[in-house]
């Protein structure tokens, strides 16, 4: 895929994943960004409001706000009111512990979407993962926001953990009136050091992949194309978005890929100092993704279910990118094949 693409096609992605502070009061075991103190370097009030203008005239739909926690930042939330001013759509991600009864009130807009970050349905599977007493704060903001009405949904990261607790975490969304969606775990961040201990193996993604053919109202929302099955195609999205669909603007301004690929030999810029413009049509890093083939996949009777799956998972697993998903089904289906057959 050629620039060509952006000539015919998208002139802007449709949202942008913001990481908009590194500043965080928990420290999960498995934070993609390695959040904890906030960092020398993040933009400024008046340079976020130069990067909001700067999307808002690329006409960006959305963004999705996430951290680090976003709360952290005492103009959190007068900046989400100038991107509403904008007409652009906000999905924060949040850990919730900083959500009061203010705090839900004033999020209570059209324009405004919550996902609340839960590992876990009871405190000791939550609290191991994301800190002690973050659960009982989470369930308290959820009560908070389920008052102002604001759609929420409960987002958990799929983990040896977490994989058990699926029908308990639904069952608990719908007592909030919420959804729940399941995120994909990879190793950036902190997740580095925890992947050989939380990424789950091969036969528990198979049984993961079936568990979402049959809740298909749980949604996903990422790379889990990669095992979906025929009965979620129309559900969304069938293959990687980064460069093509979204991006990920870093809380220095940094803008990448996406929120996985937050690694200097993907950096293709600087807001709010470049246009963005410039940016998403001539970056070499982006030319490079939509021109990005995985050739393994091609013949495989899924490849349009998945394209490949996750480029971020093939990079920090084996370093480079062109290469198959090793979380796709039909990898594991083959694993778990070979196993029984050498048994």
């Amino acid at each position: 895929m050629s620039n060509s693409y952006v000539e015919q096609g998208l002139r802007a992605p449709v949202n942008v994943t913001w990481e908009i502070t590194y500043a965080c009061n928990l420290s999960c075991i498995h934070c993609l960004s390695d959040s904890g103190k906030r960092r020398p370097g993040e933009l400024t009030t008046d340079k976020c409001y130069q990067v909001i203008d700067d999307l808002a005239r690329n006409k960006v739909f959305q963004f999705n706000i996430g951290g680090g926690e976003p709360f952290m930042r005492p103009d959190f939330l007068e900046l989400m009111d100038y991107a509403h001013e904008k007409g652009m759509v906000t999905c924060i991600s949040t850990n919730g512990t900083r959500i009061d009864a203010e705090t839900a009130r004033r999020l209570r807009h059209p324009l405004v979407y919550i996902q609340v970050s839960l590992d876990g349905a009871t405190p000791e599977s939550n609290d191991a993962i994301r800190g002690e007493g973050s659960f009982r704060k989470v369930i308290q903001a959820l009560e908070y926001l389920k008052r102002e009405s604001i759609e929420v949904s409960i987002n958990t990261v799929l983990t040896r953990r977490s994989i058990d607790e699926l029908d308990k975490l639904k069952d608990l969304a719908a007592d909030f009136s919420a959804k729940l969606r399941v995120s994909r775990f990879r190793p950036s961040g902190r997740g580095k050091q925890a992947w050989s201990e939380l990424n789950v193996s091969r036969n528990q993604m198979l049984d993961f992949s079936t568990w979402l053919s049959e809740h298909l109202h749980v949604s996903t929302g990422d790379s889990f194309f990669s095992v979906s099955t025929e009965e979620r195609r129309s559900l969304g999205l069938n293959m990687c978005g980064a460069c093509k669909l979204t991006c990920c603007l870093s809380p220095q301004g940094k803008v990448y890929p996406c929120a996985f690929l937050q690694e200097d030999e993907f950096y293709a810029g600087q807001l709010p100092q470049e246009p963005f413009a410039d940016i998403w049509q001539n970056a070499r890093v982006f030319l490079s993704f939509r021109e990005l083939e995985i050739k393994s996949c091609e013949s495989c009777h899924r490849f349009d279910l998945c394209h490949g799956g996750c480029p971020a998972i093939a990079y920090h697993t084996q370093r480079k990118l062109g290469i198959a998903d090793p979380g796709c089904i039909e990898n594991c289906v083959r694993v778990k094949t070979e196993a029984v057959m050498n048994a």
